[in-house]
């Protein structure tokens, strides 16, 4: 049976607290298993959280943030020493392709798994350097993932127009069978989307990336009452992550990369709420799990 559902690893931001680890999340996707954002501890949450470096086929960083990417290091060891069987893909930033090359090779190790580098290029959000204000502003990438739409057989259509057995494959391999039109015996299946989205403010790629998503995973670092930070940090509240879902129709939220400072994750569904997300919203804890949701229809 296939398995679409959300693996957290970590949810804190810069600095971690006793109950948050660094960033990490796994989706599994139809036995298909991208890593995202693999900050410090990774590699200890994922045998925490039972997911075994043979489940990973892609690495995603959106940017070259410590607590976003320090745990790199420690992955790509983990693939390599596991002897993992399949190829496995690294997308990040080119503009960060340096960061990439000094954390793969941070210490010596057998290489026993090819590891095929695909940076993202192209003009990312500036993501703050980090909590203090110092240093250069780093590019920042969001992720999206799109299943292809399909169709779903309509058993009554197909029995009154007489297509049953191995002749409905054929019809949808052809399109047409014997003057049976697919879509008259058919109906759309939309097929689901998945955001990630990390420190950044508000910009038009953070509509464009949640727009219609059945899973949404979004930063919320500060609340809505420091929102002057956030403007000042490259971040989001969780009054801004929740009407940014609640316009693009999201249909499950979870909030994360939770800053230090709040010791009441319930503020941050609050405030979600209050800015209209009406749809499923999980406030992101450590070593959760959070299905996709189930098809419409």
């Amino acid at each position: 049976m296939s398995v679409r559902e959300l693996v957290v690893l970590g949810t804190a931001s810069q600095v971690p607290t006793r109950h948050r680890n660094h960033n990490g999340y796994v989706l599994r996707w139809d036995g298909h298993g991208l890593l995202f954002d693999p900050g410090e501890g990774t590699q200890r949450q994922m045998l925490r959280a039972g997911v075994a470096a043979h489940d990973l086929h892609r690495l995603c960083v959106t940017h070259f943030h410590g607590d976003h990417a320090l745990g790199l290091a420690g992955v790509i060891q983990r693939i390599n020493l596991d002897r993992v069987p399949h190829p496995v893909t690294a997308h990040y930033p080119a503009s960060g392709g340096r960061f990439f090359e000094r954390l793969r090779y941070a210490t010596a190790y057998r290489e026993t798994v090819r590891l095929r580098e695909e940076p993202v290029a192209g003009s990312g959000e500036l993501a703050a350097p980090d909590a203090d204000g110092d240093g250069p502003p780093v590019e920042a990438f969001g992720y999206r993932l799109v299943e292809p739409d399909g169709r779903r057989m309509l058993p009554e259509r197909l029995a009154a127009r007489g297509i049953e057995g191995p002749d409905i494959s054929r019809l949808q391999r052809a399109g047409t069978l014997r003057g049976v039109r697919l879509e008259e015996v058919s109906e759309l299946r939309r097929g689901q989307r998945f955001a990630f989205i990390m420190d950044t403010r508000l910009c038009a790629g953070v509509h464009l990336l949640a727009e219609g998503c059945d899973l949404l995973v979004i930063e919320a670092t500060f609340l809505d009452e420091d929102a002057a930070l956030a403007g000042e940090y490259g971040h989001l509240t969780a009054g801004q992550a929740g009407r940014v879902a609640a316009e693009a129709g999201v249909r499950s939220l979870v909030l994360t990369h939770f800053s230090q400072r709040y010791s009441d994750p319930s503020l941050f569904a609050a405030q979600a709420r209050a800015a209209g997300f009406e749809g499923e919203l999980t406030v992101a804890e450590d070593l959760m799990r959070v299905p996709v949701p189930a098809r419409r229809g």
